[in-house]
């Protein structure tokens, strides 16, 4: 299938992946699994069981880059079935602003800390979908001293008045 890369057609090619010799191994597979989607149009399937094998980690670490370092607020859908050694798809999202805010806004939750937006708020910058000024104003708006709520309703009513904003930042 066209844009498909399997672990196993990698299996043994020799891949040196250290620079310096002092990257973790986190790093590693990060930089691995970018690696392949740079070269891939559409997207990458792997095998966690092999990806582990590879670089002589358990599944639990594949799983926990996965986890952390390809989410949807950082621009990639991953698709993972149990079974089979852990199949996984990632695909990386055309980062353009307006398809990546309504990527992030489909995939945000019904409820956000404070914590979580200013991670939001970061990538917007990096990925310069925001302006300084507009990441403020996002910031100021989702803020706990704005947003003087019992806790229980504070989290909920942040997220809304977050994608609220990011809808009127689309153009």
């Amino acid at each position: 299938m066209k844009g498909q890369r399997k672990s196993k057609s990698n299996k043994h090619q020799k891949i040196h992946l250290s620079k310096g010799g002092n990257m973790r191994i986190s790093d590693e597979i990060e930089e691995f699994i970018k690696d392949l989607l740079k070269a891939e149009e559409e997207y990458i399937e792997i095998q966690r069981n092999e990806l582990a094998e590879h670089f002589n980690c358990v599944p639990s670490q594949i799983n926990y880059v996965i986890s952390t370092r390809f989410r949807p607020s950082q621009g990639y859908y991953v698709e993972s079935r149990r079974g089979g050694g852990g199949h996984i798809r990632i695909k990386k999202v055309d980062i353009n602003k307006d398809n990546y805010m309504m990527h992030i806004i489909n995939n945000m939750t019904d409820t956000l800390t404070g914590n979580e937006v200013d991670i939001y708020i970061s990538n917007f910058l990096s990925y310069n979908m925001v302006t300084p000024r507009e990441a403020k104003l996002l910031k100021v708006a989702t803020s706990d001293n704005v947003l003087n709520l019992p806790k229980e309703y504070k989290d909920y009513i942040r997220a809304n008045i977050f994608k609220n904003m990011l809808l009127n930042l689309i153009d």
